[in-house]
Order: structure tokens, then sequence, then C-alpha cells
């Protein structure tokens, strides 16, 4: 359903990597390795279109995603470094509000729900600016198991989580997995996911 060919991308005379190809259907995942400044980050910002291809194509559901860019955006959640979280609203907030962007209607309850799954029961209407780091990426989390996209491009999941938020996190990425979600991800964790795990390393 995603497939990634003879992809490169430099950062001005620098040549960050080059030859890039694989694919990935529904129900597997794939762990994007690599050392330090290799370009991982680049490489999944330039799949979710947020940076132009130097060279190489990427196509979803056999289509070219220039073609379709309105789908692929659709059927896309996208995790960086950058959370996009408001910091004077609460979890709960940040919720029902990104939910909103997106046209779906999200009760009080079920980002609750969510949120309690991730371990933030009790701090669904703090705002976010007080809560640490490892909160903030768990209420960030906690909008995977309320997106209906197919596809889930995560940079760095299990950063800043301890080992019980890790594990529910693997857990919704399981329920996502056997539902036929595409997983792509990059983690200096080691991964222990369900259904058909993949690995690309990346080189210069």
């Amino acid at each position: 359903m995603l497939c990634v060919s003879n992809l490169s991308c430099s950062r001005g005379d620098r040549r960050l990597f080059s030859g890039v190809s694989f694919s990935l259907q529904p129900g597997q995942w794939l762990h994007l390795e690599g050392d330090n400044g290799v370009g991982k980050t680049s490489l999944l910002r330039l799949i979710c279109g947020l940076s132009e291809l130097d060279e190489g194509q990427i196509t979803w559901q056999g289509q070219p995603v220039h073609q379709c860019a309105d789908e692929f955006r659709a059927d896309l959640a996208y995790l960086g470094h950058q959370l996009a979280l408001k910091d004077d609203l609460t979890p709960l907030e940040n919720l029902r509000v990104d939910a909103a962007v997106s046209g779906v209607h999200l009760s009080a309850p079920q980002a609750m729900a969510a949120l309690a799954q991730l371990g933030l029961r009790g701090r669904e209407h703090l705002p976010v600016r007080v809560l640490s780091q490892g909160q903030k990426r768990r209420t960030a989390l906690a909008r995977l198991q309320l997106s209906r996209a197919k596809l889930w491009v995560l940079d760095e999941p299990f950063v800043a989580l301890d080992a019980t938020a890790q594990n529910a996190l693997a857990m919704v990425i399981n329920e996502h997995l056997s539902r036929q979600g595409l997983v792509l991800l990059t983690s200096h964790q080691a991964v222990k996911l369900g259904g058909q795990g993949l690995t690309y390393r990346l080189t210069a």
C-alpha cells in the first residue's frame, strides 16, 4: 500500500542518503534504524510530504502521492518531535479540538478513556504547560487511539515514556496493526510489536 522507491535527500551540499526503497503492506510495521544524523527524521518528513523530494517516488495505494494528495493526507497520522499541543488547553481539550479539526465528533468520555489508557488519569483537566515532557508526549500519543488514519508515521514515539507507558503505547499500535493498519517508526529503544515487523537500516 505504501511504496518508497529510490529516495534521496540532501541538506545543502551534503547528501544525507540515497537509493532508499521499501514497501509496507496492511498489518505490517517497519522500524527505521540508523545512526544519529543519518537522516531518519528527514526521510519521515519526505514520506509525509513535509519536505520536497530530490529524487525518487512515493506511492500510496498504487498512485504517486502527488496525484492523490488529499486521500493520502486523510489516511496519514504523523507524530514528530514537535507535539503540536496547545499549552493553554488541557489534554482533554487538546484531543477534542484536534478531533473537531479533523471533522470527527469526540465525546468527553471517549477522550477521557484514551488519556487514561496512556496513564493520564487525573491529569485530564490540567493545562498542558504544567505537565512533564513525558506526560505531554502521552497526550499527543493519545490521539492515535482516536485516529482513523491507515498509515501511522511515528518519530521516536517511545522516547520520554516509562515502561508502563511504553507497554500501553505498544498495545495501541498492536490494535492498529490488527485492524490492518500500517506503521512506520523510528526508535532508539528495542521495538517489540505484534504483526509482521520489518527493519530498514538507513545509511549515508
